[in-house]
């Protein structure tokens, strides 16, 4: 039987672009979709600072439901927003070849301020993660919280005091929005699975499960998993600051993560090298290594 594909999406346009992108694919691959509009909660309250939300899943948790309740057939997240054990029925479907994995900095007048590391300045971020690394490189600076989705915190950023915002280089460049006067952050490990796209759906519907596969980037797929059997392994969400990057280098994954305190005074980081056909708990095994070089020290102080 073929069918028709609901595609379940939050309303903004950055994730529109990413259902529409999938839409797209589905198309070049004989599968007929439609977009399928769901609000999440990380879009109904612009205010709570996310870490303050119980995050894990904010983004997600509407379109589990709508997904579970059978309103749609498959939904697409940005991966980094995805929790790390999936809600039960719902199955990993595809993640999408990654695109940028970056973070930068949108700058208001000028970006003198990065080369200070001692003089002051604001910068605005909800992210936990953001805010420990801006901190440990810049311990003078001060955060303030930034919500909303990537218009909304354009727009904030222009009609602030603020020296800057920290934005997900993907989410800016998939729509177009990236400014002029920004800065790759190149020293700022990024969120486990950053840049990539995930796709779910129910785990017995094997027609939305066989069309989504097909749209699978194996290679993406590793090193995702990686990064988020590390972040699973140190218990750790969204509201969490635990950075992971895994990318194949040759023959090699090269793998980097890291955990900082909120306060950006403390770091443990860990770097490895992995042959991909070894990896099956490789991001695991990872955690555990960095757990006994001071992540373990941080991670109480900030549970507390």
């Amino acid at each position: 039987m073929n069918r028709t594909i609901r595609i379940g999406t939050r309303e903004s346009q950055l994730a529109v672009w990413q259902a529409e992108e999938v839409k797209r694919l589905l198309a070049l691959n004989g599968f007929a979709s439609e977009l399928v509009y769901i609000k999440s909660e990380g879009d109904i309250d612009l205010q709570t600072p996310l870490y303050q939300m119980g995050v894990q899943g904010v983004f997600t948790r509407s379109l589990d439901i709508a997904l579970l309740n059978e309103q749609i057939d498959i939904a697409v997240h940005s991966m980094k927003d995805v929790p790390t054990v999936l809600a039960a029925g719902i199955i990993q479907a595809a993640v999408l070849k990654r695109a940028s994995y970056k973070d930068l900095v949108v700058y208001k007048h000028n970006d003198n301020f990065l080369e200070d590391f001692y003089g002051p300045a604001i910068i605005a971020t909800s992210s936990t993660r953001r805010k420990a690394q801006w901190l440990h490189r810049y311990p003078n600076h001060s955060i303030e919280n930034l919500r909303g989705n990537v218009n909304t915190r354009l727009q904030k950023l222009s009609g602030s005091e603020w020296h800057g915002a920290i934005f997900a280089a993907a989410g800016l460049e998939r729509i177009n929005l990236r400014p002029i006067n920004s800065v790759e952050l190149n020293w700022m490990l990024p969120a486990p699975a950053q840049g990539a796209i995930m796709i779910v759906c129910r785990e017995k519907d094997d027609f939305a499960a066989g069309a989504t596969s097909l749209l699978n980037d194996a290679n993406t797929a590793l090193c995702t998993k990686l990064e988020r059997d590390f972040l699973k392994e140190l218990l750790g969400g969204c509201s969490t600051p635990i950075s992971a990057l895994a990318q194949f280098d040759g023959d090699k994954i090269k793998f980097e993560g890291n955990i900082v305190s909120p306060d950006g005074k403390m770091k443990a980081e860990i770097k490895k090298e992995f042959n991909p056909d070894k990896t099956g708990e490789a991001g695991k095994n990872a955690a555990i290594e960095i757990l006994s070089s001071g992540a373990q020290e941080i991670i109480n102080d900030f549970s507390r």
